[in-house]
């Protein structure tokens, strides 16, 4: 079954069992699909693509628990966590730190020298795997070396 598919169903789950949360960040979700749709100028999305907008929400997300956090309002912090959780079930699991170095260094092994090229080929090859601040970190420390 497909991501979006999935999707669909558990929103429709959802409403039946009044879990006004998970509706609310589900519908959220359709509605970010639905723009991608009409900016693409085309019927469906992938689920790599579906990924992205999932890993994008995620990200604003985590910014806002940050500024929350810093903030003092806790309960909005938790609020955001709550719907970071919801968003989170959709995510194919991240590779793991040592996988990405691996990744790094076949990368800089192959002669990409410098942190942009190195940076947008990993990124490339893990194709939304990988969480960029660490692929980041990596490559300066394999390319400080």
């Amino acid at each position: 079954m497909s991501l979006w598919k999935n999707i669909e169903q558990d929103l429709i789950q959802a409403l039946k069992n009044k879990e006004q949360l998970k509706v609310s960040v589900l519908r959220m979700l359709k509605s970010a699909v639905q723009n991608q749709l009409i900016a693409d100028k085309v019927k469906e999305l992938s689920d790599q693509d579906i990924i992205v907008l999932i890993r994008k929400e995620l990200k604003k997300r985590q910014d806002s628990i940050t500024a929350f956090t810093q903030a003092g309002r806790d309960e909005l912090a938790q609020n955001e966590q709550a719907e970071a959780d919801i968003l989170s079930v959709y995510m194919p699991a991240m590779l793991l730190e040592e996988e990405l170095g691996q990744i790094v260094t076949k990368v800089i092994e192959t002669g990409a020298n410098n942190f942009g090229q190195v940076m947008k080929e990993v990124m490339a090859q893990t194709k939304g795997l990988a969480d960029g601040q660490l692929v980041q970190k990596l490559v300066k420390e394999k390319l400080d070396k």
